[in-house]
């Protein structure tokens, strides 16, 4: 079976993607890392590195030191799909990603994404 081309994308070319859909509502690059750190464990160093390696998305999920334990909490529609029932684990976790990263840009507020 092939890989989905979104596994071998590197990380590097969608992480401005991310920053510039919060900005252009408002919100900032801080907070987009922030959400990244919450999810993945990753700290401001680690995820430097990945995006200085150019390393793709598989590999992004597969070395995270720590996903979020509340991912569960995560719901909700991206892209189409209901990021709950999507089977994949490795999309799943990129969808969840692209969720957080959309909440935070129709302004939602940072303690409600940061679901405790």
């Amino acid at each position: 079976m092939e890989k989905h081309r979104i596994f071998t994308t590197s990380f590097a070319s969608v992480y401005p993607h991310y920053i510039s859909k919060a900005e252009k509502k408002g919100r900032t690059k801080e907070e987009v890392d922030t959400i990244i750190y919450w999810l993945t464990g990753y700290n401001q160093q680690a995820l430097q590195q990945l995006i200085d390696h150019k390393t793709d998305f598989e590999t992004f999920f597969a070395e995270a030191p720590e996903m979020n334990q509340n991912t569960s909490k995560i719901t909700g529609v991206i892209c189409g799909y209901r990021v709950e029932q999507i089977e994949d684990k490795l999309m799943q976790k990129i969808r969840f990603l692209d969720k957080l990263i959309d909440e935070l840009a129709k302004g939602k507020a940072m303690e409600k994404i940061l679901r405790p």
